[in-house]
C-alpha cells in the first residue's frame, strides 16, 4: 500500500477487537504506527510478545497524544474515565472512534468530553468470539462482516470517511445507522441471544451435581452453542445489559410472550402451531445464510 491509513492509530484496550484491529493493520497498512494501551502490564507484555504493536503503554494520555485515530476498545463502564485523561493529549484534527455494542451509552459518555476540533465517530464493527485477551484476536475476524457507523450532525464527513474506509479495508460492510435504531436493532440480533444463554446456561449451572455432570457430559449442539455464547466477557456484557437495558427489555418483554405461547401450545397439544412458528423461524436461517453471516 503506498499510503498509510493514518500515521498513528492508538489502541485503547487489546482485548479481542483492539488486538484484531492490530493485526489487521500490520496486514494492509504495515507502515502505520501502533500504539497499544492497556491496564496491565501482563497484557502488554503480551502485545509486545506478539509484535503486534510499535509502542505500549499503561496510560491513556500517552497513548492519545499525537495520534490520528484513537480507537477505545474496552467495556462501555471505562469510556468517561479514558475520555477524561485523553483529552488533554489529543491533538486538534484527531479522530476518536470506539467499537461498543451501544451507542447512545458511547455518545453520553464520550461526546460532552472530547475537546473542540477532535472528531468522533461512533462505531461499531459487529464480530466477535467467545474468547478474549491479546491472543484471541485475528486479522480475519471482521471479514464479510458488518460495520455501522453512527455518526454525529457535527462530524466532518471526511472523518466519517477515513473510518469507514479503514474498516473497509479489513472486509467490512459499512453502513450508517443512528444511535437509538442502533441499539433496538442489537438489543434482538444480540444482546437478548446472549441473555437467554447466560440464563440457559445458569439454570444448568442449578441442578443437582449428579443430572449436571450428565448434562455437561452428554450436551447436545444446542447446549453447546449456548455455552460458547455463555462464555463471552461477562464485564462487557454486564455493561451492555445496564447500558442498553430499555430496548433489552423491550426485546425481553416480546420474547417471554412468543414463549408463554409456545409453552401454551406445548401444553395442549397444538401440533399445528408448532409447526407453524418453527418453519417460520426456519426462513430466518436462510436469511443469515444468504446475507453471508452464518
Amino acid at each position: 500500500m503506498s499510503a498509510p491509513f493514518f500515521d498513528r492509530i492508538a489502541l485503547i484496550g487489546v482485548g479481542l477487537i483492539g488486538s484484531s484491529i492490530a493485526r489487521a493493520l500490520r496486514e494492509k497498512s504495515p507502515q502505520t504506527r501502533i500504539v497499544a494501551c492497556a491496564k496491565s502490564e501482563e497484557s502488554l507484555a503480551t502485545v509486545r510478545r506478539l509484535g503486534i504493536a510499535d509502542e505500549t503503554t499503561l496510560d491513556a494520555a500517552a497513548a492519545a497524544e499525537r495520534a490520528d485515530l484513537v480507537v477505545l476498545a474496552t467495556p462501555l463502564s471505562a469510556y468517561a474515565d479514558l475520555a477524561r485523561r485523553m483529552a488533554p493529549a489529543l491533538r486538534p484534527g484527531a479522530i476518536v472512534t470506539d467499537v461498543g455494542s451501544v451507542k447512545a451509552a458511547a455518545i453520553r459518555a464520550l461526546k460532552p468530553l472530547l475537546p473542540k476540533g477532535v472528531h468522533f465517530v461512533p462505531g461499531h464493527p459487529v464480530a466477535g468470539t467467545e474468547h478474549s485477551g491479546p491472543e484471541a484476536g485475528f486479522a480475519e475476524l471482521f471479514r464479510d462482516r458488518w460495520c455501522i457507523l453512527v455518526p454525529l450532525p457535527e462530524t466532518p464527513p471526511a472523518a466519517i470517511a477515513a473510518v469507514a474506509r479503514l474498516w473497509e479495508a479489513f472486509g467490512m460492510r459499512v453502513t450508517e445507522m443512528d444511535a437509538a435504531h442502533h441499539d433496538k436493532v442489537l438489543a434482538m440480533t444480540s444482546h437478548l441471544p446472549h441473555l437467554i444463554a447466560y440464563t440457559i446456561v445458569g439454570t444448568a449451572t442449578d441442578l443437582e451435581e449428579s443430572l449436571k455432570s450428565e448434562v455437561i457430559a452428554f450436551s447436545a449442539g444446542g447446549f453447546r452453542d449456548f455455552t460458547r455464547i455463555a462464555a463471552s466477557d461477562p464485564t462487557m456484557w454486564r455493561d451492555i445489559f445496564l447500558n442498553n437495558r430499555e430496548a433489552v427489555l423491550e426485546m425481553l418483554q416480546r420474547f417471554t410472550e412468543d414463549l408463554t405461547a409456545l409453552q401454551r401450545a406445548i401444553r395442549w397439544g397444538e401440533g399445528e402451531t408448532l409447526l407453524d412458528r418453527f418453519s417460520r423461524t426456519r426462513e430466518i436461517r436462510r436469511g443469515v445464510i444468504e446475507a453471508k453471516q452464518a
